[in-house]
Formats: C-alpha cells, structure tokens, sequence
C-alpha cells in the first residue's frame, strides 16, 4: 500500500462536519428581519455563508441602518446556539470518514474554523466527534485576520508541526478554499448541489484539486492522490 499522501488533514467544520448552515441562517434571517431587512433563509445562506458574521457588519449597516453591536452579535450567538443544540446534525458519513482518517493519520487532523471557538466545540459535541478533534480546534475569531486569509489554516498546521504544503485541506465554500490554497495547501472541495455549498465550478475555480458530493468518498480520495513531495 502506498503511504499517505499528506501529513495532516485540516477540516472547516459549518458544511463539512456538520450540518449548521440552515439553522444558523434561519437564526440569523429572523434576526436582520427584526432590523428591517427581510431575507428567506436561503438568501441569507447565499449571503453570509462561509462569512462570520462580524465581519459583514458595513453590509448589514447598508441595508437596515444598523450598526451592530456586541451586545447584538451576543443575543445573535445565544440564539444561533439553542437552535444548534436542539436541531444539529452531523454532515452524512462524515464521522465514519473522520474516524477513518483519524486512524490513518495517527491522529494527525484539526478542525479550522471561521466560527468562534464555543460555537465549534458545542457543534462537534453535539453530534459526537469532539474528541477527534480536542485539543487541535482553530477559531478564525481568535486569528489577525479571518478567512479568506489563511491564518487559521497555518496556525493549524503549525500547532500539529506540519508543513502547510503538506496538508490536505477539505472545505464547502470558495471563502474557505481560498483561505486553504493561500496557506499553500492542497484543497478538497466538498459540494452537494444543495444551498450552503458552493458549486464545483467555483471551488475549482479558486484552486480546489477535487470535489466531491459523498463524505464516504473521502478517504479513498485523500490516500490516493498523488501529492508531489514539497
């Protein structure tokens, strides 16, 4: 068998690991509604997918008026977070394929996040891969500088002593993915056609090597692909 291709693998969490995006757009909608600004939860998925909201604070302001505050942004993630603890899930055979990789690698993965850190650890307890994941969580909250950027990529692969080069990368929005091949990594798309994804032409667009719409493919693409030595 050939060894595996990569030192680590960095995983996004919203839309790869677990299935938030609705919930917490559906939150968020009800919430710029109350400001005066009326989106479905689709155009708010469409919007700010892949964005923290903080840092879509001019936007918000340019249609309702409303400049947030902390207290706001807090109300927003006490809210967001009663409807992820009651309604979370877990992406299909994604754990099936974390715990795979998890073996494979020794270990050797990380979730990075552009969510704050209470909001990825309560999602990953909730649908029961914490522990895959303690200890090796990045918020892009607690970075310079949130995604697009790739800082909560390299601050992943510094933490687990991995070259960035030498990592593979697996993300669900172009946002993220150009924050994975800014950190010099190698980028799986994950796309399913449904809102909250963003389409394979885009993902490829900004450098994603491969998409793939099944989480149970995951292992078997990430062990056979041919990665150069850097």
């Amino acid at each position: 068998m050939s060894p595996f291709p990569f030192s680590a693998v960095l995983f996004d969490c919203d839309g790869v690991l677990v299935d938030s995006e609705p919930i917490t757009n559906r939150v968020l909608a009800g919430m710029l509604g109350e400001l005066g600004w009326q989106l479905s939860t689709e155009e708010a998925m469409n919007t700010f997918t892949g964005k923290a909201v903080k840092d879509e604070a001019a936007l918000i302001e340019s249609k309702t008026g409303f400049r947030i505050t902390d207290e706001w942004l807090a109300n927003f993630r006490a809210r967001r977070n009663e409807a992820l603890e009651r309604d979370l899930v877990a992406i299909p055979r994604a754990p099936e394929a974390i715990r795979e990789i998890h073996a494979m690698l020794d270990g050797r993965i990380a979730c990075a996040s552009g969510a704050d850190r209470h909001k990825v650890e309560l999602q990953l307890a909730k649908v029961g891969l914490l522990d895959f994941f303690q200890g090796r969580i990045f918020s892009g909250h607690e970075m310079p500088r949130s995604k697009p950027h790739p800082d909560v990529y390299l601050a992943a692969a510094k933490a687990l002593g991995v070259d960035p080069r030498r990592c593979a990368i697996v993300e669900d929005t172009v946002t993220g993915a150009m924050a994975g091949v800014a950190a010099g990594a190698t980028v799986f798309g994950y796309s399913t056609g449904e809102s909250g994804h963003s389409g394979p032409g885009p993902l490829l667009s900004v450098g994603a090597v491969r998409v793939f719409s099944d989480m149970a493919e995951l292992p078997a693409l990430l062990s056979g692909y041919g990665l150069q030595a850097a």
